[in-house]
């Protein structure tokens, strides 16, 4: 019999954003391998997360996902879905408003957020009491003068790759001090599931280095700094397969009369973000283009290429976002114009 350590994964109840929460439970298992069959249901203190009184304060935490963790000796991540004691699921579960039961929608998303040192509460590369030099060069750089923060994201590339994470690139971004790291999956539950857990070792990670991750959208204020987003790739088998531009036209256009309730999930304090400034379109307007990084809804020029058979991306989901959330949303719409 071996000491497992099952490191069980949830989201808070915290608005308008919430806060992973974690903590672990030790059991003994024999020849464990790792599958959600051979996990138990758990139990946590609501009241202490915003998602129960103190009078009937037991949550349940019912996993969903289950990775090796590779910071610890058998260890696993275990990401869960919060419910109530009859089994019904929590207002704050957004998992569980996914329709996609059977895998149809692919989504690649690409997480941007900005590396913080605890000390200066400044992005790296941020003198204290000024700025760095101006965007332009921080791009995709190579160097210590306009990189910071590479050893801390090889790292975190690293974890999730250990961890089965399908992890699919990284890259600095337009400001000092932002990063971006990209992932997909096939299906929306588990491309949510993904994020959130890639999302919590790299917060883990910066316990050691002294640094946090602020996933605000626009932490540097009314500035000519970038903010950061969550880019949300996503298709069904309609848009891998229809090869027709009327067909993408019709999805695109269906997202129109519903961009109020795009925006009301797709991340706090978007607004700071979504100016039409720093290749966003206006949070007040809706457009869709081929190629257009400055569209709500940009048409891939390779989904084109291909003789329309791909891919569309919304633009306009903040770094903050609730991934399953987005992914809920977005599949509506989209169904909607089938």
């Amino acid at each position: 019999m071996a000491k497992i350590k099952l490191e069980y994964i949830w989201l808070d109840g915290y608005e308008p954003t919430q806060n992973l929460r974690s903590k672990t439970k030790v059991e003994e298992h024999e020849n464990f391998k790792g599958t959600l069959e051979e996990l138990g249901n758990w139990s946590f203190d609501g009241s202490s997360t915003k998602q129960a009184e103190g009078g009937s304060s037991d949550c349940l935490l019912v996993p969903v996902a289950i990775y090796p963790d590779p910071t610890r000796i058998n260890g696993w991540l275990v990401m869960s879905e919060v419910m109530y004691a009859d089994g019904t699921p929590h207002p704050s579960n957004g998992r569980a408003t996914i329709d996609d039961e059977d895998d149809d929608f692919w989504f690649g998303f690409e997480q941007e957020y900005f590396i913080m040192d605890t000390k200066t509460q400044l992005p790296l590369g941020f003198p204290v009491g000024g700025y760095p030099a101006p965007q332009g060069m921080y791009y995709c750089s190579v160097g210590g003068k306009n990189t910071h923060g590479r050893k801390l994201v090889e790292e975190h590339a690293d974890l999730c790759i250990a961890a089965g994470i399908n992890f699919e690139g990284i890259n600095q971004e337009v400001a000092c001090g932002q990063w971006e790291f990209q992932l997909f999956a096939k299906g929306a539950k588990k491309a949510g599931d993904e994020i959130w857990v890639a999302r919590y070792l790299l917060d883990r990670l910066t316990e050691k280095y002294g640094y946090y991750i602020e996933y605000h959208p626009k932490p540097l204020g009314d500035t000519d700094w970038n903010g950061s987003g969550m880019h949300a790739n996503f298709s069904n088998n309609v848009l891998r397969t229809c090869g027709d531009q009327a067909t993408y036209e019709r999805i695109c256009e269906a997202f129109r009369p519903v961009t109020a309730e795009h925006i009301a999930v797709y991340g706090a304090y978007n607004d700071q973000r979504l100016t039409g400034k720093h290749e966003t379109a206006s949070i007040h307007d809706f457009s869709y283009g081929v190629s257009d990084r400055g569209c709500s809804i940009r048409i891939p020029l390779m989904t084109v290429q291909k003789g329309w058979k791909g891919w569309l991306e919304d633009r306009r989901p903040a770094s903050n976002g609730d991934p399953y959330k987005i992914a809920a949303r977005i599949i509506k719409t989209v169904k909607s114009a089938l």
